[in-house]
């Protein structure tokens, strides 16, 4: 979702080249995604209560004790349910390894991922206490739960069910995620094909208060925007001077924060920045372009008791339903880097 491709981490963020299929098969996905969601998906929160009732303990022990030492790591592990529910839907496709480097974790849009190995952990610890019970896609979506709550963020009641997928193909992600300079037309028609709406947009994007980008993902707005040497109008001009000071023309590797000052702890800060045109991609500058997404943005600057963690929890569950596999589809993953 976005997003950071949510940070470079949220979703952030989104790929590097456009989302935009043929109309026929993005009205196919779109109808598909929407048929899902119409009936629920056989997904239900307590999926797994009779056949590995520790599972969520277990995972949230173990990401307690990963975020304690690694904070960093929760913006990209919350990045990579997006990610994965974007392309295919949610059903682990991101976690699949290729011997020829040909997987969705292989394409540029996902080589800023990181957390795998936790994941690993994660399943690793799950299958000792329930062998072939618990899918890799569940995991990754109940990891991004409880990483957002590690770090001061929503808790929201994961929904479980989902099988794990066979097949992850590199051209798939960056045909399909959404990328750091997408406009607001591309981000609102990349969401209403999966099923996700508006305010499930500009809420998503709100996971851009955590993590870190590659200059790579926003250069093109501090030096050469329209290809004569320009800086972006949409950008604050205070702000471009200080991305300057890290990145150079060209610079492709060096870091910044995505909320800066905060951007390990999970908050309403990426809203106050949007608004003061301090939003570091493209895509975050276009939700000001949209009344309802400019709304939004605008409520949670100045309002106290901000519905915007209840509003989080909402859009990441119906963000969870994306093409899921259940009942005898798919599979359960021994190992979630390989197919069975």
């Amino acid at each position: 979702m976005h997003v950071s491709k949510t940070s470079d981490e949220l979703a952030h963020d989104r790929g590097m080249l456009s989302a935009e299929r043929s109309t026929d098969l993005s009205t196919l996905i779109f109808l598909a995604f929407a048929s899902d969601l119409a009936n629920g998906q056989g997904l239900k929160v307590g999926f797994y209560e009779q056949t590995c009732p520790n599972v969520e303990a277990i995972v949230k022990k173990t990401i307690d004790q990963v975020i304690s030492v690694a904070p960093t790591l929760a913006a990209p592990l919350l990045r990579m349910h997006f990610h994965d529910c974007f392309v295919r839907g949610c059903e682990g496709s991101v976690l699949l390894n290729s011997p020829t480097k040909q997987a969705e974790k292989d394409a540029i849009p996902n080589l800023s991922l990181r957390g795998f190995q936790i994941i690993d952990k994660v399943k690793t610890r799950v299958e000792k206490e329930c062998p072939g019970v618990v899918s890799c896609a569940d995991i990754v979506a109940l990891v991004a739960r409880d990483v957002t709550a590690a770090i001061k963020g929503p808790y929201w009641e994961v929904e479980t069910g989902r099988r794990d997928g066979t097949v992850s193909i590199l051209i798939e992600a960056l045909t399909n995620l959404l990328p750091p300079f997408a406009n607001i037309t591309t981000l609102k028609s990349g969401f209403k094909r999966r099923g996700l709406s508006v305010k499930d947009l500009v809420v998503l994007s709100g996971g851009h208060t955590i993590g870190i980008s590659h200059c790579s993902s926003f250069n093109n707005r501090l030096y050469n925007f329209t290809g004569k040497g320009d800086t972006d109008p949409t950008l604050d001009p205070n702000y471009i001077a200080r991305l300057k000071m890290t990145c150079k023309p060209g610079d492709q590797n060096s870091i910044v924060e995505m909320d800066p000052g905060s951007f390990k702890t999970f908050d309403e800060d990426y809203f106050k920045l949007v608004s003061k045109r301090r939003g570091l991609f493209q895509s975050d500058a276009a939700l000001l372009d949209d009344s309802e997404t400019k709304t939004y943005v605008k409520l949670h600057t100045t309002t106290h008791g901000t519905t915007f963690f209840k509003d989080f929890g909402v859009s990441m569950v119906k963000m969870g339903r994306i093409g899921v596999l259940t009942g005898m589809a798919g599979e359960i993953r021994k190992v979630c880097t390989k197919v069975n």
